[in-house]
Formats: structure tokens, sequence, C-alpha cells
């Protein structure tokens, strides 16, 4: 986990990420992030309660109603806290992600050793935006 070619993997070959947490709060990291991410290529997916429409994307609710509406995720990126991390990582498996991202200061390592057992990526307390100046040249 979090070996920097599987992070370089991630960020390079993924196309679509939904984000758990992300709503219209530019005061929260998962709003930076989300934006950032875009700026770098990628679609993003807001999942949050609210299923409000984020950076010009329709949110949802849950990872289960983005999949069934958009299709597979490539990469879903939790933004909630550890205790409630792993309730996601468990949804990725379900909708047939190829990996996981739990944001920096999000750890559950029960949690993602069920992702890696499914067989996905998992990076754990990384920031894409902190990864990506490191890793893509």
């Amino acid at each position: 986990m979090n070996r920097p070619e599987e992070i370089r993997s991630v960020l390079t070959d993924s196309a679509t990420w939904f984000v758990v947490g992300l709503g219209n709060n530019p005061e929260r990291d998962a709003f930076r992030i989300g934006l950032f991410l875009q700026g770098i290529g990628k679609r993003i997916v807001p999942i949050y309660p609210r299923a409000e429409v984020v950076h010009g994307e329709q949110g949802y609710r849950t990872i289960a109603e983005a999949a069934a509406a958009v299709g597979r995720p490539d990469v879903v990126d939790v933004f909630v806290r550890s205790d409630r991390a792993g309730r996601f990582a468990d949804e990725a498996v379900s909708v047939g992600a190829s990996a996981v991202w739990f944001q920096q200061g999000v750890i559950d390592d029960d949690a993602a050793q069920r992702v890696v057992d499914a067989g996905l990526t998992m990076i754990m307390d990384r920031c894409p935006l902190l990864e990506a100046p490191r890793l893509l040249d």
C-alpha cells in the first residue's frame, strides 16, 4: 500500500473519481481537491447526502446510486472521518472500483485490508494534490 508506483498509476490511469464528502463548501479540503482533480483531467462525481451539483458535476447520495447513473468509478476518494471510512471502502469494492483512496488523515487498517484482499489498489493517508507534483513529471 502507498507505493509510489501505485500512487502514480492511480493518478495517471484513472478517469472517473467518486469523491465521498464533496459538497459545496469551499472551505473544505474535498472542495479544493475536487477542483484540482478536474484540473488534471479527471471526471469527478460528488458523493454527498444532499446530492449537490459541485464544480458542474451532479452529486449523488451514495456510491451505488452514482454507479447506477454514471457507471463504475476508477477511484473512490474518501473525505470522511476514519471511523466512517470503512463503509465507503466496502461500497467501492461492491460497485467494482479499481482503487480506493483515503485522504490524508483518513486511516482504517481493517478497511484497507478488505480493499486489498478484494484485489483493488488501496492508497491511505495521502493527498493527490500533494502526491501529483512529486510523482507526475
